[in-house]
């Protein structure tokens, strides 16, 4: 059986790095789905497409080719060859990559798209619909989640590190209007399944968030 974690939690929660270190050690491979809606909503905003406009981003989603590629530095994303690795992860493309999430047509193209990647290859995926509709059939299910105030931190220093001089005040407000839009969007809200396990990290350190992530996979995997 190939082994398949689906996780999926809100915005600044660490999805992303916890679940890297949680996959390597572990021995397979990470695939970050919401790099992918990063990817699309980058796009949209440089070709200057309306986020509001849901024909043009479903349109542009199919005329483009999102791809994922994986090396001994992680994942890495592109689009049509371009790597756009190193473009992602500003607030605008955040808010972007959240706006075109929305989009039924949008997320029925990524969702297959992933389905294939996580089918022949053991995986942790992580986004926001993963235990839901990516994976709905996934032996391991995690919610990771934190309150906003500690998310928003952690994206602050992270911020403050790569020389961003936005206040936290403004950080804290991106994220709760990013939870808003996850959260109260019609196509497959932001929400943790039954079968999900939920592990809030507010008060824990990165190295403790992966340490309870492994010790849910193994306690899934003896049950």
């Amino acid at each position: 059986m190939i082994l398949n974690i689906a996780m999926d939690g809100p915005v600044g929660a660490g999805k992303s790095s916890i679940a890297d270190a949680a996959a390597r050690a572990l021995g397979i491979l990470h695939l970050d789905t919401g790099a992918m809606y990063r990817a699309l909503g980058l796009t949209a905003l440089e070709r200057g497409i309306d986020l509001q406009d849901e024909a043009a981003v479903t349109t542009l989603m199919r005329a483009i080719d999102v791809t994922v590629a994986h090396d001994a530095n992680g994942q890495r994303t592109l689009v049509d060859g371009r790597d756009v690795t190193g473009l992602i992860r500003t607030p605008e493309v955040s808010m972007a990559a959240s706006a075109v999430g929305r989009y039924a047509g949008v997320r029925r193209e990524m969702v297959a798209l992933q389905q294939r990647l996580a089918a022949t290859t053991p995986m942790l995926v992580d986004g926001r619909d993963i235990c839901l509709r990516v994976l709905p059939d996934a032996p391991v299910k995690i919610y990771l989640t934190a309150s906003a105030e500690a998310r928003a931190r952690r994206r602050y220093l992270e911020m403050v590190e790569k020389g961003d001089t936005t206040p936290f005040e403004t950080v804290l407000v991106d994220v709760i209007a990013r939870d808003k839009q996850d959260m109260n969007r019609e196509v497959d809200p932001l929400r943790p399944t039954e079968d999900a396990v939920i592990l809030d990290t507010t008060e824990m350190d990165f190295d403790q968030s992966v340490q309870a992530v492994l010790r849910i996979v193994k306690e899934k995997y003896h049950e």
